[in-house]
Order: C-alpha cells, then structure tokens, then sequence
C-alpha cells in the first residue's frame, strides 16, 4: 500500500529466496526474441493467455533451462575465501582507483564481502534497477500508461493528452511490440465525433515539467543516440525511425510536436496546424451543451493504453533503454503526487527506497536511466535490492529478473563472458545488469557459485580511464566469473 513501510526483508524470508529465484530464473529463446516463463501471478499481471498457433503464427519450442538452479543446502562462501580469490581481481589497474564491492548471501542476507560497499558511487545504467523496483512498488506491476484524446475548446478541435507513455507508436509498426498506437485512437475518435470533421489537434503533454534534458548529463547524450528529451508524449521513444534497433538510434529534437502531427495525419488535418497546448478540463456533470463525443469541451473522444509496467521494466532492463527509464522514473513521482520531472522522480524514487527498508546511505538520485553523472549509489544498496526483490514476501518486485541478462547469452550480457581470459565461469550463471559511461564502468546482479550458493553482488568503479571501456569490462567479468566458480571457504 502506498504510504506504508514494509517491513525489511527477514532471515525467515530469505530461506527461501533460493526457491523463488529458481522458479524466476528460467529462459527461452524462440525465433523472435527472449521469452521468460514466469510463475504465480505475474501472468496475470502481463495479461497472458494460453497462445495458439493462431495467435503466435508459430508453434514455439519447449522452454530450455540456460541458468543453474540454486541449492539451499549448499555451503556459503567464507568472507575470507572470497577475500582471497576477490581482492587481487578489484585491484586490476583496468579498473582505475576507485573500485567498490559488496557480495551478500541471497539465502541468509548475511553481507559476504564489503570493500567500500556503503560509498555512494555513479552506477550509470545499473541505476535502472532502482527505477525498476521503485516503479512496480509505486505503481504495481499491471499498471497501464494511457494516452487520451479529448474535446478542444473549439468545435472539431482534438486534443492529443500525453501520460507518459514511451512506447505509443503510429501504427501497429511501431519499435515496441504490443504497443498502443495512434491508427487506433484516431479511429476511437471518428467514431465519438460522428459527422464532425476534426479540425485541428492540439498537443498536450504537460504531464511532465521540468528541463526535457537531466542538467547532469554529458554535453552529447541528447543527440548522441542513447538520449533524448523526455516528454510526456512520444512515438517509438522518441526514435526518428521506428525500424532503427535497440540501442544507439536519432531521436527527434520535440517528440510531443512528432507525435501531434502523426495523429494529425491519421485524423485527416493539416499537419502544419498542430500546436502545443492543454486540455479543457474534463467535464463534471451533464451541463455542457457541444454535442461532440457525447459532451463539451474536455470530453473524452478515445483513450489507449500501454503495455502493463511489468513488460516495460523488460524493456528497460534487458534493453538498457534510457528513455523508457525516464518515462518510469516520473511514474514513481506521479503515484506519490511529486511533480512528474527530473527532481520530482529521484526525489520520489529515494522516498520509495526509504519506505521499503532499504539503505539510504551514499544514495543521491539525479535521474531514472543511469545517464546522470550526478546519481551515487552504495553496492550495498544495490544487493539488498537484488535480496528484496526476490523475496517471497514481495511478489511484485520478481519482475525485475525477467529482463536481466544472463551472461553469454541475452541483453547487454550477450557478447560477454568466453572470450576474455578468465570469464568463462560465469557463462549462463551470471545474470546482472550493466552499466557504462566514460569512467564508468559497473555491474550488479545474482550469480550462484559452482556448489550451488545463490549470490547477490554490485561491482561499481567510477575512475577508469577514459579509453579503458573493453579492459575495464573484462576485469567486472572477471570479478562476476569468480564468484561463479568459487567455493571460496
């Protein structure tokens, strides 16, 4: 319930993180993606329903099990076993001069190892666990994100109400699969305007306030392809070309303007006519006289819907994308009645993480995605979240690991972990989330050792040298590998 501090995660809840980590953590790849298989009631949550090859188009393949399950009787790792194998590793030059660790045990939540764990460090995209928790404990993982179409204060004036959603798309063509699109909303709103002809449309994307850029972000992220302006209403996250992949992709300098003039289109009106503006407030009684959509100005004509959060936290996590990030981050501020902007989110994001139980020490908050070089967080933090989410006690936050990569095999994680000398072991036994800027380098997840221990670990170092990305991330594999193949006692 929002306002109410559960209790932290208890040694009682913890004997059974293992269980509940196994059941979570299994993978499939079919033909067109990453599929994860999701026990109790996270179906419900995504909308599920049995799939048909009607439906599918394709039968698709059994589901094939790619991370080792843990063993709740297997010995944990000493502090001093995991001191010798981890510390000459934390000290590789590649890492630059300032490295923090913490490892915990999953099953007990007894911290194994702590080297600089409580110092708040820059996780750059490792932050997105946050957002992620912090997203599905405000909202709830079946949240959806609407987007509206409302009477103008003129007659077959449309107003186009963004809510935040970053995934809305055109057509059925869009990036995001499953997205709400425009074709439907503006056939919902020929319908409510019956014989009236749409005129014009105004954008209103007030939802959010604010700067659209975080101040502490690098000179070049806004049009460097990884960012964007973030505004309550966008197309395909604000992708200049819906077809461009994951990752590195143009946004467009006003994606709200985008987006009005894509629904001017579809509803047949001049596209140079779109401007910014706010919707007539919604009607209250039966008083109003225009008899478009059923009532006057600020009647709903048409409303879509996006995908539950729980697929968007996927998206976030498993794609590192920045700008689905932010769109979370100002929906924790919009449940707890913060302003829906850079400030009104971290503020509501550190509030969300207090009431949960969590350690706040080192915590500083900037934004939602990682791309703020003002954001510090603790490794500490960062495990006992991985703890928290895992708990029995907290269904919703499982959510989480179904987007987290699993290392050799999906996300950000796919091309790591064989080549580089020493990371072998942690080849579909490490599943973590990454995090890059220039000097950055982080990761942070669940690894279970090589007797059967289930582990959670943040490895954050924030003073790599500038050209020391590919030797930085081969020393965290080495690190997350380790722990893979440790018995450490």
């Amino acid at each position: 319930m929002a306002g109410v501090a559960p209790a932290p995660v208890g040694s009682a809840a913890r004997r059974r993180l293992p269980l509940v980590l196994a059941a979570v953590l299994v993978l499939v790849l079919v033909a067109v993606g990453l599929v994860v298989v999701r026990p109790g009631p996270v179906g419900s949550w995504l909308g599920d329903s049995p799939a048909t090859p009607a439906a599918t188009g394709a039968v698709e393949p059994a589901p094939v099990p790619v991370l080792a399950a843990a063993d709740i009787g297997a010995p944990p790792p000493s502090t001093d076993g995991l001191r010798t194998t981890l510390e000459p590793l934390i000290d590789d030059a590649a890492l630059g001069g300032r490295v923090n660790v913490a490892v915990a045990d999953a099953l007990t939540g007894e911290m194994l190892f702590d080297r600089g764990g409580r110092a708040g460090t820059v996780p750059a995209s490792v932050t997105k666990l946050l957002t992620a928790v912090t997203v599905l404990t405000a909202r709830g993982p079946g949240h959806r994100i609407p987007t509206r179409a409302v009477a103008g204060a003129q007659p077959g004036e449309v107003v186009l109400v963004g809510g935040g959603d970053p995934t809305l798309a055109a057509d059925t063509k869009g990036f995001y699969p499953g997205a709400a699109n425009l074709t439907d909303l503006a056939d919902q709103v020929r319908k409510a305007l019956g014989g009236v002809a749409p005129s014009r449309v105004v954008v209103d994307s007030s939802r959010y306030s604010g700067p659209v850029h975080e101040p502490g972000w690098d000179d070049d992220i806004p049009t460097g392809g990884y960012g964007g302006a973030i505004t309550a209403l966008m197309l395909d996250g604000a992708r200049e070309n819906p077809k461009a992949g994951p990752g590195w992709a143009e946004r467009v300098a006003e994606p709200d303007l985008v987006a009005g003039r894509a629904f001017a289109k579809l509803l047949g009106v001049p596209v140079d006519t779109v401007r910014k503006g706010t919707a007539p407030p919604t009607p209250t009684g039966t008083t109003a006289t225009e008899p478009v959509g059923g009532g006057g100005p600020g009647a709903e004509l048409g409303v879509v819907h996006s995908p539950p959060l729980i697929r968007l936290v996927d998206i976030m996590i498993s794609d590192s994308d920045n700008i689905v990030a932010e769109a979370l981050a100002r929906q924790v501020a919009l449940a707890r009645d913060r302003p829906a902007s850079f400030d009104g989110a971290a503020t509501a994001m550190t509030e969300v993480v207090s009431e949960l139980g969590l350690p706040a020490g080192g915590l500083d908050l900037a934004d939602g995605s990682g791309l703020s070089r003002k954001n510090l967080i603790s490794p500490v933090l960062l495990t006992e979240l991985l703890a928290l989410a895992a708990s029995p006690d907290r269904p919703e936050l499982a959510g989480i690991f179904g987007g987290l990569p699993v290392a050799g095999w999906s996300g950000t994680l796919r091309d790591r972990y064989g080549a580089a000398p020493g990371t072998a072991a942690g080849a579909g036994v490490v599943r973590a989330k990454t995090g890059t800027l220039t000097r950055v380098h982080a990761i942070a997840g669940v690894v279970t050792t090589t007797e059967g221990r289930l582990l959670t670990f943040a490895v954050l170092t924030d003073d790599v040298p500038p050209d020391g990305m590919e030797p930085a991330r081969a020393a965290l594999d080495r690190i997350a590998a380790a722990l893979a193949g440790c018995g450490c006692r």
